[in-house]
């Protein structure tokens, strides 16, 4: 993983960095480790994973399709 420092801004190429890192899932990652986790709570985790990102792409499409409604957007005060 690479992140340019621009104008010897390194706070910002700090900040860029771990938005990389939080994108590629390293931190999570990372968490996992520290303890030893048994094959079979492997798999438990695994299998929810799964359902868990089965379920968002089904309701990805079921809102794309019409048949649910989009949920509602958060507003941003600026």
């Amino acid at each position: 993983m690479q992140v340019l420092v621009r104008d010897n801004n390194v706070d910002q190429a700090l900040r860029v960095l771990k938005k990389k890192m939080q994108r590629e899932g390293l931190f999570r990652e990372l968490r996992q480790r520290r303890a030893y986790e048994k094959p079979s709570e492997r798999r438990v985790r695994e299998h929810a994973q799964a359902v868990a990102r089965h379920r968002k792409l089904a309701r990805k499409t079921a809102v794309r399709e019409g048949l649910i409604a989009a949920p509602a957007r958060k507003r941003t005060v600026r």
